[in-house]
């Protein structure tokens, strides 16, 4: 990890009446680097990225950012980052490049400067050749685009962007995601992103934080996580893979859950796999068993594993579902 954090965290809290929005967060973020910030909804997301903004006052803990304090100086903070929270900040009357040059003023960049950024933007985008079209006719995921070229006008070395693919369809996602993987190599610039997408998140982020009710989970490369506390896994493929059969195994000695997907069934262990008893329940069931195999540990197992977890331990107050788009 980077010998000087771009954000560091020490003990940060936050509470909201009978709520712990962040309960305890200790965390560094390298410069540079795509990071991710995921967990549930509820867990406390969009509130870190608030206090880290100074746009919300701890309750307790401290955070530096930029190399600046939250508490003593969230405005030179400010200055410096880029944000996308809920609103895209767009005005859908003025055209792409009028809104960028718009923001460019209030960011006081000089008229050739913010001339060349703004061309410089939309053509990194693919929206140059679309600049004078009013914004309010675009489409959500050109929108949300121009969106965040607004919040690069000025070259922070921090952006905060919190689901900045949510709601978009997989094609203008996906195309949003490869701008921003580009932006951050090419530009250097340290991207924090929520996302409930967790392919997503392999893809894009060098690193990861997991929190859940406001406190950190766990935090580092993606791997290193998959190989941590995902439970063991076995994939069984064939015919006849019915809920009823799904039913039996699950009544197996050392079986956790069974789930189902493409047309095969996973069989999660709450320790060493015993897969002996697999092959007899699959055929007494009626199943035609084409495959048994272990399965490789993904990242949303490994997810999905820390947050049910510590399922028993979440603020009741919060949501208790786990990712939405899982």
């Amino acid at each position: 990890m980077s010998a000087t954090p771009i954000i560091r965290t020490e003990r940060l809290g936050r509470d909201f009446k009978t709520v712990t929005a962040v309960d305890d967060l200790t965390l560094e973020v390298p410069a540079g680097i795509v990071f991710g910030f995921l967990g549930p909804n509820g867990a406390g997301k969009t509130t870190t990225i608030r206090l880290l903004l100074g746009l919300l006052e701890p309750s307790r803990g401290r955070a530096e950012v930029l190399g600046r304090d939250v508490r003593g100086d969230a405005a030179g903070i400010r200055a410096l980052a880029g944000a996308l929270l809920e609103q895209n900040g767009l005005y859908e009357r003025l055209s792409a490049a009028e809104n960028l040059d718009y923001y460019g003023r209030i960011w006081r960049l000089p008229e050739a400067d913010r001339r060349a950024r703004v061309r410089e933007l939309l053509t990194h985008f693919g929206l140059w050749d679309r600049r004078d079209e009013q914004a309010g006719r675009w489409s959500r995921g050109m929108k949300q685009k121009l969106a965040v070229a607004r919040t690069l006008l000025h070259r922070p070395r921090l952006v905060f962007l919190d689901e900045p693919t949510a709601g978009l369809d997989p094609v203008a996602a996906a195309s949003l995601r490869d701008d921003l993987a580009g932006l951050a190599a090419r530009e250097g610039t340290t991207i924090f992103l929520t996302t409930h997408n967790l392919d997503e998140a392999e893809r894009l982020c060098r690193r990861v934080a997991v929190i859940r009710a406001g406190r950190l989970l766990a935090e580092g490369p993606v791997e290193e996580l998959k190989r941590g506390p995902a439970a063991p896994a076995t994939d069984i493929l064939g015919r006849g893979l019915t809920p009823a059969l799904a039913d039996r195994l699950r009544a197996l000695p050392g079986v956790a859950r069974v789930e189902t997907a493409d047309g095969r069934l996973a069989v999660f262990w709450t320790g060493a796999p015993d897969t002996s008893s697999l092959l007899p329940a699959l055929v007494e069931g009626g199943a035609e068993v084409e495959g048994i195999a272990p399965r490789q540990a993904t990242f949303e197992d490994a997810f999905l594993k820390l947050v049910r977890d510590t399922a028993d331990d979440s603020n009741p107050a919060q949501e208790n579902t786990p990712c939405s788009a899982i």
